[in-house]
């Protein structure tokens, strides 16, 4: 059976080398870079210790440096599945979810055609070239010396020229003896409607040959010299060789450029890519004259994890980054993603080059954006959020967002910064004090006494608090069947103890797909062995009534649901205290002093159940020193007034 020829194309693309052989190998972490697309291991094909496998996913290939076997993502399933090539496509295919094509008799033909094609492409390449060194181009070449390309950059992008006549590459391509079929099938040449000779294409224009990943010339795309020309860029049409939304130009180059940096820059255009690479900016690529297609965000994230997209900074740029972002929301993945540098308003990195040079270029891509801050600009920018209704409509629209992040862990971790964000826009500013002083007085200092005994009662919240939090994650744990009951009070609780964050994440993203064994080697391999014998060896934990014996799911849902309640009253009555002793730096009034006693009310209600054998509370025993010691001064310094 033959296959179409871009079929192992788009199956290289939609499944790397990586993944084929991650399935097969567990990948030596000390040596490998997955940023960088290298990836080392145990020899597959060999019995070894040690990690001389080497898998370079940029490029697609696989070799061993002791027993020497290598090749590409078939040949690797071929060997280890013991199976012909048709069979490995079909392997391959099935894992990257494609549809084996129907069987094709036609299809070598096709093939032979194709190479037809790409040698009539690369005539018109080399006459497009000539045609710039004569006489008729001399205002491209004045163009192009104004727009600073030197010779080596022209001849490293092939520039040519197309002049302003009727059948200029037509005639030529005719004299070597190419059919009128292929010069149109190429799109190099219109046939009228009125079936009278084809004419050029590209007629006026400068040219900028459009290569694919094995370096054919597939297209071309032209730059007008006429000023009142219809379309200022003209690229090729679709052909057999040439798809746009599959394609970006340059990036075979800026494949093995990025391949030395780690990096991935995407322009708007032709010249900002050309303009970019002669300043050293070689990992640079552009659509072709479309918006981002899920395609060609696949094949940057191929070259780059982390592609940096340089858009102009008018209007038109600011619409391809919200789309860009709301076609790479439903594909991210952990490591993924697109980080966006804003030029200033008017500019493109061709302009911002040459008027500001190349170092501040590269200071804008270094502090380029990650993709979460666009998305909440997108959604508040212009936007006046005064009413309860309004607020309510941003949070709509951000939750619709956020649901299109098919990745759990991705998408928890963007909740979770998008309610920091919404926390900070909505948060009270900080009320002044006002002295009570009938004569508005300096206000007076609280005395030490009073502000160490409530500093040490604060100190001692941090304990009950650990205790809490250390709880309800030892309940998580132990029954996660119950956690989507509670996944919305997890994500909003805001752990204070280290690591405890990190923890619940891990629970919420991966605590309702398995057992409560490989849940907990879950938990190690990220956090850390011992960490949940860690968690479940502490004394309150070991006591904990709903811990120390088996119990059923909506047992267990009761008591998580008690924890989680009596975490927030107390938290509540701690924020209220914080309040309070930040405002001791002013003048005390009755009005602080209730505040005090009311959240000393709180927290000793909220810890009340904890309490044993009928003791005080220590810790509202110190609190209560505090207070006295507070009104004491509150009384001394009426009587000095």
């Amino acid at each position: 059976m033959s296959l179409p020829p871009t079929f192992l194309e788009d199956l290289r693309t939609h499944l790397s080398i990586a993944q084929v052989v991650g399935r097969k190998v567990v990948w030596d972490n000390k040596k490998t870079n997955a940023g960088k697309g290298d990836y080392w291991a145990p020899c597959p094909f060999h019995q070894e210790k040690t990690a001389s496998f080497h898998v370079d996913d940029k490029k697609g290939f696989y070799y061993c440096f002791g027993c020497h076997a290598k090749g590409d993502a078939l040949n690797f399933i071929r060997e280890t599945e013991n199976v012909g090539f048709m069979d490995a496509v079909e392997i391959m295919a099935r894992e990257a979810g494609m549809t084996m094509p129907a069987r094709d008799p036609k299809a070598q033909e096709k093939a032979d055609r194709n190479a037809q094609l790409a040698q009539v492409m690369e005539s018109a390449v080399q006459f497009y070239r000539l045609q710039l060194k004569t006489s008729v181009a001399s205002d491209a070449r004045s163009y192009l010396q104004q727009r600073g390309l030197s010779g080596d950059t022209q001849t490293q992008f092939e520039i040519g020229f197309a002049a302003d006549v009727r059948q200029g590459l037509y005639q030529h391509l005719r004299e070597k003896g190419v059919s009128d079929d292929l010069i149109i099938t190429a799109g190099l040449a219109v046939k009228p409607d009125d079936g009278g000779a084809p004419f050029d294409r590209f007629r006026g224009r400068i040219i900028f040959p459009i290569r694919d990943p094995r370096g054919r010339a597939i297209a071309f795309g032209g730059r007008a010299m006429d000023p009142n020309a219809r379309a200022k860029y003209l690229n090729s049409p679709e052909t057999p060789l040439f798809d746009k939304g599959r394609c970006l130009y340059n990036f075979a180059a800026a494949r093995t450029a990025s391949g030395h940096s780690g990096q991935l820059v995407i322009a708007e255009g032709y010249m900002d890519v050309i303009a970019l690479a002669q300043a050293g900016i070689a990992h640079a690529v552009a659509p072709l004259g479309t918006a981002i297609t899920e395609t060609q965000l696949q094949l940057m994230w191929r070259i780059c994890p982390e592609p940096t997209l340089a858009l102009d900074g008018d209007t038109a740029g600011q619409r391809a980054a919200v789309r860009a972002v709301d076609l790479a929301l439903p594909l991210l993945e952990p490591g993924k993603s697109l980080r966006f540098a804003l030029l200033p308003g008017g500019l493109d990195p061709d302009d911002l080059i040459r008027s500001q040079g190349v170092a501040a270029m590269r200071d804008l891509l270094e502090r380029a954006h990650p993709m979460i801050e666009l998305l909440w600009q997108r959604e508040v920018d212009g936007k006046v959020l005064d009413s309860p209704e309004r607020r309510a409509a941003l949070d709509a629209s951000l939750k619709s967002a956020l649901a299109k992040i098919n990745d759990s862990a991705v998408r928890n971790h963007y909740t979770a910064a998008i309610r920091q964000l919404r926390n900070d826009l909505f948060k009270p500013p900080a009320r002044p004090w006002r002295g009570a002083g009938r004569n508005n007085q300096a206000p007076a200092k609280a005395t030490e006494s009073a502000k160490t005994s409530l500093l040490a009662q604060a100190g001692g919240a941090d304990g009950q608090e650990h205790m809490r939090e250390t709880v309800i994650l030892a309940l998580c744990l132990t029954y996660p069947d119950i956690l989507h009951r509670f996944e919305t009070a997890l994500e909003k609780l805001p752990f204070r103890t280290p690591g405890y964050a990190g923890l619940r994440d891990i629970l919420l993203a991966e605590g309702q797909e398995d057992g409560h064994l490989s849940l907990a080697d879950k938990i190690d391999a990220e956090l850390g062995a011992g960490t949940v014998e860690k968690l479940l060896s502490h004394r309150h934990v070991k006591i904990a009534p709903a811990l120390r014996a088996n119990i059923d799911n909506e047992t267990a849902a009761f008591a998580l649901a008690e924890e989680l309640a009596k975490h927030e009253a107390n938290r509540g009555a701690i924020q209220e205290l914080s309040d309070a002793m930040h405002d001791i730096e002013g003048l005390v009034d009755e009005g602080l002093t209730w505040r005090l006693l009311s959240a000393a009310q709180a927290r000793h209600a909220a810890s009340r159940a904890q309490l044993a054998d009928g003791k005080d509370d220590d810790e509202t025993k110190i609190l209560s020193e505090g207070l006295q010691n507070l009104i004491d001064n509150q009384i001394w310094v009426k009587k000095k007034q």
